[in-house]
């Protein structure tokens, strides 16, 4: 392991990708900007380098350095600089514990357009202005195992590689095409004249229900989520070809927006 670079100091300008990562604001800017996002844990680094995404470096402690021995090798030989430090240097740089050993400072790769992220799908999910990272991570964790063929994001939607979001979706985020739709709710009417249904996951005493969607589904479906809280604009509801609610009992009105995307994409899959 002569390549690894050990670290003492959590002020080391090398390891900069690495600081403060517990501050939102700071990495929405840092993310995007500088073209990189942070994935954390072995099994979301091998599902990033799996998918084709390219390291920029690596951070964690001394044991992670057998678990993760093939992709040091790899670093070394592609040379991506390999960074190891006590957890306690780990944490006053980070921020945080870090549970799961390991961090990787990863390039963003280009997002597909609209028609290239659409051109074989036939489910679809719609995120708009969903600012949880949360609740991002596991609404593309339900979309990966439930089928969904991609999953557009509106401008105001939090960042899906952001590093809380990769994590929650435990990787899954590389696996499923994904990109942002932009003008939205413009982007609808784009959506209806290639042909997909637009189905509004909303409130509306009009609509129809879940069960009888999933009893006759269209070809090509895109199911919009809403926002925490306040749900899907007005606008957007209005555009959609249709709305649609999921059934509910003693008295509750909703569901959280993964779990409901979960009971949606299930019955539709």
């Amino acid at each position: 392991m002569t390549d690894v670079i050990h670290i003492t100091d959590p002020h080391d300008d090398r390891v900069k990708d690495y600081f403060s990562l517990t501050d939102v604001a700071l990495r929405r800017v840092l993310e995007p900007a500088e073209g990189l996002y942070l994935a954390e844990s072995e099994k979301v680094i091998r599902r990033a380098l799996a998918a084709g995404h390219r390291p920029r470096s690596f951070l964690m402690g001394e044991r992670w350095l057998n678990d993760l021995a093939d992709v040091v090798e790899q670093a070394a030989r592609d040379g991506v600089p390999v960074y190891v430090a006590e957890a306690p240097v780990i944490e006053q740089m980070t921020g945080f514990h870090l549970h799961r050993g390991a961090l990787a400072a990863m390039h963003r790769p280009e997002l597909p357009d609209l028609e290239e992220a659409l051109r074989d799908a036939r489910r679809v999910v719609v995120l708009e202005d969903i600012v949880d990272h949360t609740n991002v991570g596991a609404v593309f964790r339900s979309a990966a195992a439930l089928g969904v063929d991609a999953v557009l994001v509106t401008p105001r939607c939090a960042d899906p590689l952001y590093r809380r979001s990769v994590r929650v979706s435990m990787g899954t985020v590389f696996q499923i095409p994904w990109t942002r739709v932009d003008p939205w709710p413009g982007g609808v009417r784009a959506m209806q004249n290639a042909g997909w249904t637009v189905a509004a996951l909303a409130l509306d005493p009009h609509g129809c229900t879940l069960d009888e969607l999933a009893a006759k589904p269209p070809h090509r479906l895109a199911l919009v989520l809403g926002a925490e809280g306040d749900g899907l604009r007005p606008a957007t509801v209005a555009a959609a070809d249709l709305a649609v609610r999921v059934p509910m009992a003693a008295g509750v009105d909703s569901l959280n927006v993964a779990a409901a995307s979960a009971v949606a994409m299930w019955a539709l899959r």
